[in-house]
Formats: C-alpha cells, sequence, structure tokens
C-alpha cells in the first residue's frame, strides 16, 4: 500500500499548500487576523513532510521493483544497479515533477527556519506566495502526472531506465539545477511580498539577497554538472551545444545574475527598486519557461521528456497566470518608486546597471534563438534550425563589453563618479596583454605534420586570453591593497573576489579549447597508431565486456609520449539488455592542463577488421568547470556573510513603521562608515 499512501500524502500536501497559500496571506491585510501570519511556518514544515513521505513511497517502489506502478515499470528494471533506483525517481516527466515540489518545500522550510529575524508579515507573504506556487504544481501532478499510477495485471519486467541516465553524473545534476530553478521561487516570492505591501527598500533588498545568491549558486552547479555529463557521455567532445534544453537553464540564471547585481544597488544605494522586482519576476518566470519547454513536446532534445501536449498546456496557463498576477502588481506599484535617484554616470552603481542590462539582453538573444524555431514551425511557415552559428555571432559579441565593465564596477565607488580610479586597472591589463599575446603564440600543443592547427593564435586567443587575465590581476591586486587596510572583509566582499575569478577561469577555459584544441577522426586495426597533439595512441585490443545490464565492446589504447608509455585508455560501446540503442563511454586522461579523449565508433566493413575512432587533444577544457567551482564557491561565501544575518537599526525601525512612513534608504558609504569598515 505504499504506492496509496504516497498518492494520499500529495493530495493532503495540496490541501496544506493551499491553506498555506490563503491564511497566512489574509492575515497579513489585516492587524485584526495577525494570528494567522503565525501558520505560516508550521503549514511550511506540515507541507515538507508529507511530500517527503510521498517521496520515499516512490523510492520503495523503485526499490522493490513494484512493477504495478506505471512510473517504476517505465523506468526501472531487477537489472536496474541500485544507485540507478534512486535517480530513477526523477527520469520521467512525473516523478521529476515530485522532485520539483519537494525541492520547493525544502526552500519554503529554509525560509521559514531561518528568517526569524525577519517581519511576521513578510515571512506570511513570502511564504504565501511560494504556496501559491505549490499549489499549482501539486495541482498539476494530481490532474494530469500522477507517479503512482496503478496498472493491473502487473508486467513481470520493467522497460529499464534510459541508457543516458545511467550515470554518476546524473545522479546529482537534476537536484542540483531543480534547487536552483525553484530557488528562484524565494526570490520571486520576496518581490511579491513587496509589491503586495508596497514596502520596498535596502532592508527588503538586504533580506532578499543571500537566498537569491543561494538559488544562483545551485543553478550554476547544476548547469556545470550538466555540461560535465554531456562532455563525457554523449561522446562528441563538446561541452555546450545550444541545445534548447540547455539554453531553458542559461536563461534564468543569466537574468539571476543581473538580479544579484541589481539587489546590491537596492540595497546600498536604495536604487533600481522597479528593475529589481521585473529581474526577480522574470528569473522564475524563465525557470517556468523552461519547464514547459522540457515538458511540452515543442522540441526536440536528449534532456527532454516526451510527454503529450496537454500537459504543456497546463504549464503554459500556469506560466500565464504567474505572470500576468505578476506584471498587474507591478504595474499597480512601480508608478510610486519611479522618482528614485538616477545612477550617475562613472559610479559603481552605473556599471553594475550596464552589467545587468547586457546580461539581460544576452537573455533576450538566447531567447529569440530558441523560441524562433518553434513559433515558425507553429504557424507552418515550414521547418528551422538556430544552431551555435548563431549564438556564436549573437550571444558571445554581448560578453566582451559584459567583461570589460566587470573589473571598473568592482573599483569605483559608490555614487560619486570617479574616473581617476580607472588608472589602476591599466597596469593589469597590460600584463594581461603581453602574457595572452605569448600565450597565443606558444601555448598551443605540437604541431602533427599530417594535420596542422589552423586555430591557435588568432585575435580571439588575445582578446580573451586578455579579459580573462585582466579580471584575474585586477581582482589580485584589488584584494592586496584591502589587505593592507585595518579590518578584515565580509565574507560577502571575499564571495565577490572569488566568483569573478571563476568567471576569468571560465574564459581561459574557453578561450583555450576554442583556440588550440586537435580533432582527429581515425580508423584504426589492431596495432595500427596515430599520433594526435604529439601523443600517439595505440590500439591493442578491442573485446566483448559484460556489465550489469549491458554488453561493451571495449577497446584498448596505449598512450605514448615519444618512446615511453604514459598511460592506457579504454572506450566503449554500450548495448544495454533492454535497449538496441548503442551508448558511448568516452575514455579520458585528466589533468588541469588537458584532456585526451577518446571515443570508439562502429566496427567498419572490410579485412583486416577495423573500427572508427575519435580522438581530441583538448587543452584547459577542466578550466571551464574549475571556473564554475570557484563562481558556486563565492556565490556560498556571500550567501553567508553575517550582515545578512545580524539585524540592523534601519531593519528594526521599518517593521514597526507602516508602509506609507518608509524610512530613507541608508548609502553604502555611511552604512559601511558606521560598520567601521572602508567605503
Amino acid at each position: 500500500m505504499w504506492p496509496e499512501a504516497g498518492h494520499l500524502a500529495l493530495i493532503m500536501a495540496a490541501w496544506v499548500a493551499l491553506a498555506q497559500a490563503v491564511l497566512p496571506l489574509w492575515g497579513s491585510l489585516s492587524a485584526r487576523r495577525a494570528h494567522w501570519q503565525a501558520l505560516a511556518r508550521p503549514l511550511a514544515q506540515l507541507q515538507l513532510g508529507l511530500i517527503v513521505l510521498s517521496f520515499l513511497a516512490l523510492w520503495h517502489a523503485f526499490y522493490v521493483h513494484d512493477f504495478s506502478v506505471v512510473y517504476v515499470a517505465h523506468h526501472s528494471n531487477t537489472l536496474l544497479p541500485s544507485p540507478y533506483r534512486l535517480s530513477a525517481i526523477w527520469a520521467g516527466h512525473e516523478g521529476s515533477l515530485l522532485l520539483w515540489v519537494l525541492m520547493l518545500a525544502l526552500w519554503s522550510v529554509a525560509v521559514a527556519l531561518f528568517s526569524k529575524r525577519l517581519p511576521q508579515a513578510l515571512v506570511a507573504q513570502v511564504l504565501g506566495v511560494m504556496g501559491a506556487v505549490s499549489v499549482g504544481f501539486l495541482a498539476f501532478i494530481l490532474a494530469l502526472s500522477n507517479p503512482f499510477e496503478r496498472q493491473f495485471p502487473a508486467p513481470t519486467e520493467g522497460r529499464d531506465l534510459t541508457p543516458l541516465l545511467q550515470d554518476p553524473g546524473l545522479v546529482i545534476h537534476p537536484p542540483m539545477l531543480y534547487m536552483g530553478y525553484v530557488g528562484l521561487s524565494v526570490a520571486f516570492a520576496f518581490a511579491m511580498a513587496a509589491l503586495l505591501s508596497g514596502r520596498l527598500d535596502a532592508a527588503w533588498a538586504r533580506w532578499a539577497r543571500p537566498w537569491t545568491v543561494a538559488a544562483w549558486g545551485f543553478l550554476t552547479l547544476g548547469i556545470a554538472l550538466g555540461s560535465w555529463w554531456a562532455y563525457y557521455e554523449l561522446g562528441w567532445g563538446g561541452w555546450w551545444f545550444w541545445d534548447p534544453v540547455e539554453n531553458a537553464s542559461l536563461m534564468p540564471w543569466l537574468v539571476a545574475t543581473a538580479l544579484i547585481h541589481s539587489l546590491m544597488v537596492t540595497d546600498k544605494r536604495g536604487q533600481f527598486k522597479a528593475w529589481t522586482v521585473l529581474l526577480a519576476i522574470g528569473a522564475f518566470s524563465l525557470s517556468l519557461l523552461g519547464t514547459f519547454l522540457v515538458r511540452s513536446g515543442v522540441l526536440t532534445s536528449v534532456h527532454a521528456f516526451a510527454t503529450d501536449p496537454g500537459r504543456g498546456v497546463f504549464i503554459l496557463l500556469f506560466l500565464v497566470v504567474v505572470v500576468g498576477v505578476s506584471l498587474s502588481l507591478f504595474a499597480w506599484r512601480a508608478p510610486q518608486w519611479a522618482n528614485a535617484s538616477q545612477p550617475v554616470a562613472g559610479s559603481r552603481e552605473s556599471f553594475l546597471l550596464l552589467n545587468s542590462v547586457l546580461l539581460v539582453v544576452a537573455m533576450a538573444a538566447v531567447l529569440l534563438g530558441t523560441l524562433y524555431p518553434l513559433i515558425i514551425d507553429a504557424l507552418n511557415l515550414g521547418k528551422l534550425s538556430v544552431g551555435p552559428p548563431y549564438f556564436d555571432r549573437v550571444f558571445v559579441p554581448l560578453m566582451v563589453p559584459l567583461l570589460l565593465a566587470m573589473v571598473p564596477g568592482t573599483v569605483v565607488p559608490w555614487h560619486v563618479p570617479r574616473w581617476a580610479a580607472l588608472r589602476q586597472l591599466v597596469v593589469p591589463g597590460a600584463l594581461a596583454l603581453l602574457a595572452t599575446s605569448a600565450w597565443a603564440s606558444w601555448g598551443g600543443p605540437p604541431q602533427d605534420a599530417d594535420a596542422p592547427i589552423t586555430t591557435a593564435g588568432g585575435w580571439l586567443t588575445v582578446m580573451g586570453g586578455t579579459l580573462g587575465g585582466w579580471i584575474v590581476l585586477s581582482g589580485a591586486w584589488q584584494i592586496a591593497q584591502r589587505l593592507r587596510l585595518p579590518g578584515s572583509p565580509g565574507l560577502a566582499w571575499w564571495g565577490m573576489h572569488v566568483a569573478h575569478l571563476g568567471v576569468a577561469v571560465l574564459v581561459l577555459g574557453i578561450t583555450g579549447v576554442k583556440s588550440f584544441q586537435v580533432e582527429r577522426d581515425v580508423r584504426l586495426g589492431l596495432g595500427d597508431t596515430v599520433t594526435v597533439a604529439g601523443v600517439r595512441y595505440q590500439l591493442l585490443s578491442v573485446d566483448n565486456h559484460l556489465g550489469p545490464n549491458y554488453l561493451a565492446l571495449r577497446a584498448r589504447m596505449q598512450v605514448f609520449e615519444g618512446e615511453r608509455m604514459v598511460g592506457t585508455l579504454q572506450p566503449e560501446k554500450r548495448r544495454y539488455v533492454s535497449s538496441a540503442m548503442p551508448m558511448t563511454e568516452a575514455a579520458i586522461d585528466r589533468n588541469l592542463w588537458r584532456d585526451r579523449y577518446v571515443s570508439l565508433g562502429e566496427p567498419l566493413a572490410g579485412e583486416p577488421a577495423q573500427w572508427s575512432f575519435r580522438v581530441y587533444h583538448k587543452p584547459y577544457v577542466s578550466w571551464i568547470w574549475l571556473g564554475a567551482v570557484f563562481m558556486v564557491l563565492g556565490g556560498g561565501l556571500a550567501a553567508f556573510d553575517r550582515r545578512y544575518r545580524q539585524a540592523h537599526v534601519q531593519d528594526k525601525v521599518q517593521t514597526v513603521l507602516p508602509a506609507r512612513h518608509p524610512v530613507p534608504a541608508v548609502s553604502g558609504d555611511l552604512r559601511a562608515a558606521a560598520s567601521g569598515a572602508k567605503p
């Protein structure tokens, strides 16, 4: 009866979510019903308990191979290794939605537990909005996506988990990505609370910042894990293909990045209030749009769920309601924030505004490239494909001014234009240019006589290397200068520099692999060799190998540097018992400076026996994911800054006065001076 218990727990969770959405919000509208506001926290905790019970019930069905549950029969079988029985829960549409509402409940309880210093009315409004979002998704699950649906008689064997998903990376990637997607609902809920109360000030921005940064960190980690998985699992050696589902995760990340910087200005200077709220609405709306694209059946992708269009219509209607209600509230409240002071050109807030605008424009370019083929197809105007060439020509040029504006935005002071401060960036820029020029000339791999490298040393190499190096050297200079001063900078300051270092390492990694990678498609027989980037690969054997639920063709290759053997690579071509689809398992020899990447293709006709291989030399490719790790670490440091956990005098005053008597925002310089830190 575990599936029935799980289904009943979902029904009860939906009613609890409805109460969480209605009672605290209704109580926040009147002082006479203030006791209703206190219901928000226990209702959020009760909802989490019920959803956890439902999740455990589904996991139990997978663990005991209960094939009477349709979802289990479609995504598992008795040969599936135990670790993948857990990841199979979110391998399909129904289970992934259950994971979504579980993450939403976790975020709600986190807000309930870690926001005890916040006004009770604000917490009630935030948790009420999150409860309303939960109602929408729970209704979707119960109406159209029930993971506990039964079938009788039960089959004796299941269909198995999709071979692409039988990988350790897919055990971690979806939960991290969903934590980021769903975490943006917290920023959205704070924005809706501001619109409902009419109170949007520095204190509000300070309360919203750590939650936004935490969600951004999870989303960054999820995207990086997905890129890493595609690199080693799909066998084509790429780390980003501008797939529509990849774009669906990139778009909210871009807007969330803009939101973090806009919240900083609202916190420090009390500016960009309307823009900040709009970004919060946009980030969560784009996460819902990604959910629609993945589950509507309107696109084809290795990441998409094959579902019926009816489910897509439900999500689309939910997206319309969320966007419509939030933008209506925004149109109602925005005029009262229109008289805020404007940023001064050359000040820090002006650079942060430029960066956030460029990020939104970049998002719009990705959105256009993702949706335009779907719109053309829906209008019966033919089939159109928008691929990497479009994004390389449109998206990449937008990143150049973004990187150029990133460093000055950390040097110039708030509110005051001080162009002379930019002189300190000249020396790091000149050093970065000199180092990159040398790197472009001599940093590539050895030339192969039969396949010379033609991409090394171009102007794109110089530009990317100089920008990345400039960010690193400028950040190091600023850290050295700050450490000479008395006092200790906060975790948010360190987090900013670590995250910017991550961006620089990511840019250098992309530049290096794009400039110096070598790719060879070859046919090899036993004993044959191929030389790639000065390294010799020799095929020793190709044998059959029996796995737990697959049969593999495994090649064994020795790798030589000169006459010295330095390693052995064993790429595979797998065929799973329940599926005839072949899967490529690349063999990769990794270090910090380069990857040696070999994938096995199909056997070729003729005698003697030969097989197709793809051999890559990929310099600096690991820096792409190392940069993402630095960004996540920087976000974690910023989210745990103690300033967000302290009760400020202004915050206390704001909680006492009604919304119609707001306290003027305290400038960043005055606040820093009051805390003893250097502005």
